[in-house]
């Protein structure tokens, strides 16, 4: 057996205090081991890479609810969205305006996480404060042009360390911004609640700081080996 049930079951019986959702991570692993994972009940999977998305997407159940958590690029954004649920990433005004106009080709809103850096590795993606700012502004003074994403939260990835007092507060800090932007720009959208952080080795953490969606791959699917 490819999927780890057991680990499936507990990760599920922990998340429940805390009102949060899974995300399995199921890049590079067979559309038979995401079906393994359906069947015991999971809806909601993730993926890293467009054409694979695209393709297991095809093959599987319709009502899986398949979150784009990787990097996304302007020009890839068409191929998913006539059935992507959720982007975690999302990084710039451009990329939400084709967000918009290829949703709007398919008559359905998508729900979009803007992706804060969090971490000390000098990640190449991810918002600042200042250009979180910045974004927001813009899109709430043309929000009558944007009918076809919500903005549902933020997404963050803490840094890669063994200092667990590091990587706890990080994920406070993105709770507290997302506190603070819920209020000043979210406060009448019920939509605006959820805070992606969180993955195999560090989602105890990010569920005491707030998180509503852990995404863990390898603990649920085993090591990830690129063919």
């Amino acid at each position: 057996m490819s999927v780890n049930l057991s680990a499936y079951q507990s990760v599920l019986k922990e998340l429940q205090p805390f009102a949060a959702a899974l995300v399995a991570v199921s890049k590079v692993k067979p559309a038979s081991d995401i079906r393994e994972l359906y069947d015991a009940g999971q809806r909601i999977f993730g993926e890293n890479y467009v054409q694979e998305m695209v393709d297991k997407q095809s093959q599987l159940p319709a009502d899986i609810q398949w979150h784009f958590i990787g990097h996304l690029q302007s020009n890839k954004v068409k191929y998913i969205a006539p059935f992507v649920t959720m982007i975690h990433a999302v990084d710039s005004l451009k990329l939400l305006q084709e967000i918009n106009k290829q949703a709007a080709k398919s008559n359905r809103v998508i729900y979009c996480l803007l992706q804060i850096h969090i971490a000390e590795e000098e990640t190449k993606f991810g918002l600042d404060e200042a250009e979180l700012m910045n974004l927001l502004n813009d899109y709430k003074t043309q929000a009558a042009a944007w009918p076809y994403v919500k903005i549902a939260g933020l997404m963050g990835m803490a840094t890669n360390t063994d200092n667990l007092e590091q990587v706890r507060k990080e994920f406070a800090g993105l709770k507290t911004l997302h506190g603070k932007i819920k209020a000043d720009f979210f406060a009448d959208e019920p939509a605006f609640k959820e805070l992606s952080m969180g993955m195999s080795g560090d989602y105890h953490l990010a569920l005491e700081e707030g998180s509503t969606l852990v995404r863990i791959g390898s603990l649920l699917f085993g090591a990830r080996i690129r063919p």
